[in-house]
């Protein structure tokens, strides 16, 4: 697989982990789990505030932009973090909650999906990295599009997120 066919495929499978990150946001931490509303999850809201966070960010800038030079190393350290969040919350989760079948069967498809993403996006990195720094205006079609409203989504559950850390007792 050549690079321009690893770019091809990164806004498509960024759309995929905003829908499954979304429909386990929406069924199993609202409806069925209510974190919001349970002290034992106050860590968890933190953690999925930034990511909720990270994943605006990645959506917005990868729907628009290309983030070549110095700014390929920002979309690097989102990864990082990311990953660094996943790990944490798992391991949050699995102290403070038994996870509904449906809930850990999602966490393995977008664990899988961003492994996916972060190995096609390691070459797309390198070669941004080794231009001159600069946000480069890129168009995907409609996962551009499909990217800027998961971003908007994101970056409201971020902050709507947080709220809700603040508000359940520490």
């Amino acid at each position: 697989m050549t690079e321009a066919d690893s770019f091809q495929w990164l806004p498509a499978l960024l759309v995929l982990q905003g829908v499954m990150g979304a429909i386990d946001t929406v069924v199993n931490h609202e409806f069925i789990e209510a974190l919001p509303q349970r002290r034992a999850a106050r860590a968890e809201l933190a953690l999925h505030a930034v990511r909720e966070a990270v994943y605006a960010a990645l959506f917005l800038g990868f729907a628009w932009f290309a983030w070549l030079g110095t700014f390929a190393a920002v979309i690097g350290a989102l990864l990082i973090a990311e990953v660094a969040v996943t790990v944490s919350d798992e391991l949050i989760e699995n102290r403070i909650r038994v996870l509904p079948q449906n809930e850990r069967a999602l966490h393995v498809l977008l664990t899988l999906n961003l492994g996916a993403l972060i190995a096609l996006l390691v070459p797309v990195l390198l070669d941004w990295g080794a231009n001159p720094t600069e946000l480069a205006p890129a168009h995907h079609g409609w996962p551009s599009w499909a990217l800027s409203l998961l971003g908007i989504a994101s970056a409201a559950w971020s902050i709507r997120d947080l709220v809700a850390f603040r508000r359940v007792p520490g």
